[in-house]
């Protein structure tokens, strides 16, 4: 499992890298557009063969906010295409790190997981120094 999350990490920052380059080329909107559109036909087409497309014996009847994710993370692609080409891929990478942590703590003490108050203010006040830290760096 660590293996496939370190795995996933990389490829999310190489990802980013490759459409920040083709937002340079294009644009963010563009270079999202066709994020989602390539990524749209593999993954039917690894559904297809494997299945997986559809659970059960048809389409899954799920709330309305649970497409709410696509929505997000095609703001989420756009975005961090359009601040990769102006603050590069360690900044933009930190940035998403540090608003993942800081939001899964928040969203952490919202749902009731168990886990030592201090220390997520701990993890969050250590997030919020390394951001400001980056930050002082670049201004320099």
């Amino acid at each position: 499992m660590v293996i496939l999350a370190l795995i996933a990490g990389v490829l999310v920052s190489l990802s980013r890298q490759i459409n920040g380059r083709l937002s340079l080329a294009t644009s963010p909107m563009a270079s999202s557009f066709w994020n989602h559109i390539v990524g749209f036909v593999i993954i039917s087409i690894i559904a297809l063969a494997f299945g997986g497309l559809w659970p059960g014996d048809g389409p899954p009847d799920p709330p309305l906010i649970a497409y709410i994710g696509g929505t997000i993370g095609v703001v989420f692609i756009a975005a961090s295409s359009w601040l990769i080409t102006r603050i590069g891929a360690v900044n933009t990478a930190l940035m998403i790190i540090a608003g993942q942590m800081v939001s899964g703590v928040v969203l952490d003490v919202a749902a009731g997981i168990a886990g030592t108050p201090w220390m997520r203010a701990a993890g969050v006040a250590m997030i919020i120094a390394g951001m400001w830290l980056a930050q002082r760096q670049r201004a320099r």
